[in-house]
């Protein structure tokens, strides 16, 4: 800044300016404790965008042409296939899943795509291992068709390029191992691995049956570069023109609603973790900003007594402090604008996902506020003392008369600020809301705990041990650490504990598959006219199991109470059954693991009107009662049923269950095929294995139209894909242990005179440095304890209502788990205790009292 630029400015800022540039001493912490917060923030916001610009760049791509449009067990008619085909190009595929076997019975459940190779794809490209033309590797040679396989089918049939495998009734031959699809997206996630054929080689095995389950997709490009509104305007066209097709309509900007959705919610999630982080650096920053007034107080004093007024002088620290936010905030910016650019590649490679890397404004001006609002929180009340104490006390460190209650009031409100910006970036309203009552509750419990500790350490008799004397007299004193040590180890260890009992609950479901608690096998696709052969057969591979099937079709809800699905405002929990096909069943009973709550069944031989049975939660997200009606579409026939009961349902029995459950009559003669369960028990886990082994091996080869799903592997899948999520957050935990790491280690530097002052009377009369090093650890000890048992409490709390509430999970408590963080945290806190007391324990007393 130039020599007149700054002389223009107000003198107080102008003496704020050199005094921080001439002395930026303890303002280290400070910074850093904001850099990584707002970094964090703004950078996971700025990695979401870039996911999200990259959706809607390469939405053609991943979509396969502008509109897609989906039918289940059905294809477009000639009339609609016709209507398409003049208004763009056509690229259809099939999507189902099958079971692929060797000559010897061993078999793998697959997801099939079923593509015509001269029109997929109809944007990007398939690569292949080796790289071969589809055309070619799908090719029939000597009757045997080619497929491309995901190489994780390889290894589990432990197959190589060039044998043969069973699909259906055919026979087909391993050409070339998939490396990239660019639709896979669109696919949604899986249960096995991918295998693309021909769609003749589809028809060819036999699978695509009366009611078996296959999606036909058929994607259209609209003739010259269409603009967004006229794919919309083309969308709404067609929904026009075919009002009971009863198809799942996707455009190129909304390719995975879900996944945007599910995006939006992990993002959040992200941002609530690195604003744990930031808040838990906040103690840092109020114990820097408590430094710096200790540093700064006979200069306050002095600006004082030559007559500087209470305001100007608070003015002028605010300002330095301001400063030094400020460079700490454009700094932490800059930090988060590299993360789009540094994950993206990985983002592509690993998980092969659009990533656009680009800045977000929003985001950075969220991050900015974030940044801003948390140091007035921590800093408004110590720079109050440098207005509200007069100069004498001030000279004397006296902190009696100082009259802090609009410094409060200012802190607090900035608190409410920092609640409703929370609130109104949230994209899930009910995960921000639980976030700020967790959060409050935890630091409104850790304040607490830390002043009952310091009345109880007051209160209690004095110990004959003169070290664990001094331990409870530095706990109460005046200006003690508590409150700062207790906040900051607090949160940070319920945001640990919370996280890995989360994790616990997803494990405990594995390991409820391994106990024979839940199904052992989902059979699908099982042809009707099969079905008691079928289960026959499963009585004999496993004759104590408990089999149960029930008939199943696909169908979706087009219309509530009269009103399109489009149109329908609905909450959160229910939005899921409206996307696209939903399993539908009917029957005559009520079905396992459902109990009624309104309503009633319909007697067994009910001949009336279509009546629904509906899943409570559902029905009250859609805002549905007992006599209201639905529409639904099933096998292109729409139905309109009234609402006859609704049920609770477990579902984490993983039995058959469904939202929908009609009566017998509204689909009698309906083509549709059989979902099997079969539960049993064995000795051991290994048996167990085993056993599933030999039924999934014999059905592939007694029954290669029936798909096996192993619960056991798809939970599997699930937590993998959990375990991946949870990485990122445990990343952005490790933020806030960092942070939290600054704060507890600017506390001990904040109370390094009053420890110096202790440390040279006591040395003078004879403490050794092993002496006071027991009494700090015994300190720092007592008080990570006492935030260790409140962190539990909230953490564990937070994770119950996370698991038992929002994942409807059993919740799990481990012990294990909980010890060692709690060990970790304390061995942490002794350690840089003393670590940060060593210079004062290295001090001799001579020097020191020649200047007190």
């Amino acid at each position: 800044m130039r020599a007149s630029g700054f002389r223009s400015l107000p003198f107080g800022l102008r003496f704020a300016l050199r005094d921080l540039l001439g002395d930026p001493r303890g303002f280290g912490i400070f910074i850093a404790c904001i850099v990584i917060g707002v970094g964090a923030i703004s950078g996971v916001s700025g990695l979401s965008r870039s996911l999200a610009q990259g959706l809607a760049r390469e939405g053609r791509t991943i979509l396969g042409g502008d509109v897609s449009f989906s039918l289940v067990a059905r294809e477009p008619s000639p009339e609609q296939r016709a209507y398409f085909a003049a208004r763009g190009r056509l690229s259809e595929i099939s999507l189902m899943r099958a079971m692929a076997r060797r000559d010897d019975g061993e078999a793998a459940m697959v997801e099939i795509k079923a593509i015509d190779p001269a029109s997929y794809p109809a944007f990007g490209a398939v690569e292949t291992e080796p790289a071969l033309p589809l055309a070619e590797a799908l090719a029939e040679r000597d009757g045997v068709a080619g497929i491309i396989v995901d190489p994780m089918l390889l290894a589990r049939l432990d197959a190589r390029l060039g044998d043969t495998l069973m699909i259906g009734n055919s026979r087909v031959q391993l050409r070339a191992k998939l490396v990239s699809e660019p639709d896979k997206l669109a696919g949604g996630v899986g249960l096995g691995p991918r295998v693309l054929m021909s769609r003749r080689a589809l028809v060819d095995a036999g699978l695509v049956t009366a009611g078996s389950v296959v999606r036909n997709v058929t994607r259209v490009t609209l003739i010259g570069n269409a603009s967004d509104e006229a794919v919309k305007a083309f969308r709404t066209e067609v929904e026009t023109a075919f009002p009971q097709a009863g198809w799942e309509t996707r455009t190129r900007d909304a390719v995975s609603p879900q996944f945007t959705r599910n995006l939006e919610r992990f993002t959040q999630l992200l941002t609530l973790v690195a604003l744990t982080a930031l808040v838990a650096g906040g103690a840092g920053v109020a114990n820097a900003v408590h430094g710096f007034v200790e540093r700064k107080r006979t200069q306050f004093a002095v600006l004082k007594a030559l007559g500087a007024t209470g305001s100007r002088v608070f003015a002028i620290a605010l300002a330095q402090v301001l400063a030094a936010a400020s460079f700490a905030i454009i700094l932490g910016l800059a930090v988060g604008a590299v993360i789009p650019w540094a994950a993206s590649e990985g983002l592509r490679q690993v998980a092969e996902l659009p990533v656009s890397a680009a800045l977000d404004a929003r985001g950075a001006a969220f991050g900015a506020l974030y940044g801003l609002l948390v140091t007035l929180i921590f800093s408004l009340v110590p720079l109050g003392r440098a207005h509200e104490i007069p100069v004498a006390a001030l000279l004397r460190d006296d902190p009696r008369g100082a009259k802090l209650t609009r410094y409060r009031v200012g802190a607090w409100a900035a608190g409410v600020a920092l609640t409703a910006l929370v609130i109104l970036s949230a994209s899930d309203l009910k995960l921000g809301v639980f976030y700020l009552g967790a959060a409050i509750i935890a630091f409104g419990l850790l304040r607490g705990a830390a002043w009952l500790t310091m009345r109880i350490a007051r209160a209690l008799p004095r110990p004959r041990d003169a070290r664990l004397r001094l331990a409870l007299a530095n706990i109460w004193r005046p200006k003690s650490l508590t409150p700062a040590l207790i906040v900051s180890i607090g949160l940070t260890q319920t945001l640990l504990i919370a996280l890995a009992l989360v994790e616990g609950a997803i494990h405990n479901e594995l390991a409820r598959a391994d106990a024979g608690e839940i199904p052992n096998f989902f059979f699908i696709d099982a042809p009707k006219a099969q079905a008691a052969e079928f289960r026959a057969f499963l009585a004999e591979q496993a004759p104590a199991a408990h089999i149960a099937h029930v008939p199943m079709m696909r169908g979706r809800i087009v219309a509530v109470k009269g009103v399109p699905v489009e149109k329908l405002a609905v909450n959160d929990e229910a939005k899921w059954a409206l996307e696209g096909d939903r399993g539908v069943t009917f029957s005559a009973r009520l079905p396992e693991n459902s109990q009624i709550v309104a309503g009633e069944w319909w007697p067994a031989d009910y001949a009336g009107p279509p009546l629904v049975s509906l899943e409570a939660k559902i029905a009250e997200g859609m805002s549905l009662g007992i006599g209201d009606d639905i529409k639904v579409n099933v096998l292109g026939r729409e139905t309109i049923a009234k609402v006859a009961s609704l049920r609770k349902v477990d579902w984490r029995s993983y039995g058959i269950n469904f939202v929908m459950v009609f009566s017998p009559n509204v689909f009698a003669g309906a083509p549709y095929t059989e979902l099997f369960t079969i539960a049993y028990g064995a000795p051991s886990i290994a048996a167990r294995d085993a056993m599933d082994a030999k039924i999934a091996r014999e059905t592939a080869k007694r029954f290669p139209m029936i798909v096996s799903v192993r619960v056991k592997e798809a939970i599997a899948a699930i937590d993998k894909i959990a375990g991946q999520l949870a990485l990122a957050a445990r990343a952005a935990a490790g933020l806030a242990i960092v942070t939290a790491i600054l704060a507890l280690a600017s506390a001990v530097a904040s109370g390094q005179r009053a420890r110096l002052h202790d440390a040279v009377v006591l040395k003078t009369l004879g403490a050794t440095r092993g002496w006071l090093a027991a009494a700090y650890g015994l300190e720092f000890g007592l008080v990570g304890l006492v935030a260790s048992f409140i962190a539990l409490a909230a953490g564990a709390a937070a994770a119950y209502v996370m698991t038992t509430f929002l994942m409807k999970f059993d919740f799990v408590f481990l012990p294990g788990t909980i010890a060692l963080t709690t060990a970790a945290t304390l061995a942490v806190t002794i350690g840089l205790g003393l670590a940060g007391t060593w210079r004062v324990l290295s001090r001799r007393p001579g020097p020191e009292l020649r200047e007190l």
